[in-house]
């Protein structure tokens, strides 16, 4: 088994590695909004996936993942020639969805602070349904005689 820590330092230097040869290598105008955001590297080091994040609309998304399939030896030549391992690991491009998941989420967040907001405001003019302290006090006579028994 490989440390860890030998893949993690790994998948770092990949990760440099991907962006150079996309910034270098790659002439293609849809590659400048890839943002790289992280790569995971296996134990053995024979695999690496890389997850990246397209800076624009659905289109945008679908000519940067064009470009990565089309530039995929490139990108993993580059890799290759700049590490110094014996067997360079695939690459495996995937779009991340965190950011979109992040973005839904912070949807739903906003729409519970207003309902909370509106919660709030609808308690203010509110008052009691019936006396403002409904419950029994010790001493008080419940005026109901049958329920003693």
């Amino acid at each position: 088994m490989v440390d860890q820590a030998r893949a993690a330092r790994l998948a770092q230097r990949i990760k440099v590695l991907v962006a150079e040869a996309l910034r270098k290598r790659v002439k293609d105008d849809r590659a400048e909004a890839i943002t790289l955001t992280e790569v995971r590297v296996t134990n053995d080091l024979q695999h690496a996936t890389v997850y990246y994040t397209v800076l624009g609309d659905a289109t945008a998304a679908e000519g940067a993942r064009e470009v990565l399939e089309a530039h995929h030896g490139a990108i993993r030549h580059e890799v290759g020639r700049q590490l110094t391992i014996r067997l360079v690991p695939t690459l495996e491009f995937v779009a991340d969805e965190v950011p979109e998941v992040a973005a839904h989420l912070e949807e739903v967040l906003a729409q519970a602070k207003e309902r909370d907001a509106e919660l709030a405001r609808l308690r203010e003019n509110a008052s009691f349904a019936g006396e403002s302290d409904p419950y029994k006090k010790d001493g008080e006579d419940s005026g109901n005689e049958d329920t003693a028994r």
